[in-house]
């Protein structure tokens, strides 16, 4: 597994598996430079297929979910797909109540998330 910055990527044939570091994504350079880091995978290095596994995240600020809903339209526009998984309870009752749960495809576990891309 290649780490990068904050993240850890595993690639798992032509899907790249993001891991992130932190329990906690809320300081706003924190979550610019986790931007970058997954801009550049999409825009620089081609890789279209995420799967983002969050099982090591309790918190996500709102300007992470920005982040993380700026991504989804980048993948997109490169014609890719993106899966989330292992989301934690409290991270997930956020996705729910701010319906991102309709933006993000959203996967119990890893396996499952890499079976459906």
């Amino acid at each position: 597994m290649a780490k990068c910055g904050q993240l850890q990527l595993d690639k798992v044939g032509d899907v790249t598996v993001v891991h992130f570091r932190e329990p906690r994504i809320t300081g706003t350079a924190e979550i610019e430079s986790l931007g970058q880091e997954l801009y550049q995978l999409v825009e620089k290095e081609d890789r279209r297929w995420l799967v983002l596994n969050l099982s090591d995240v309790q918190v996500l600020s709102s300007a992470a979910f920005g982040k993380l809903i700026s991504l989804h339209g980048r993948v997109k526009a490169h014609h890719g797909a993106i899966k989330l998984c292992n989301v934690q309870p409290q991270v997930l009752e956020v996705l729910r109540v701010c319906k991102l749960d309709h933006v993000f495809d959203i996967c119990d576990d890893q396996e499952d998330a890499l079976q459906s891309i």
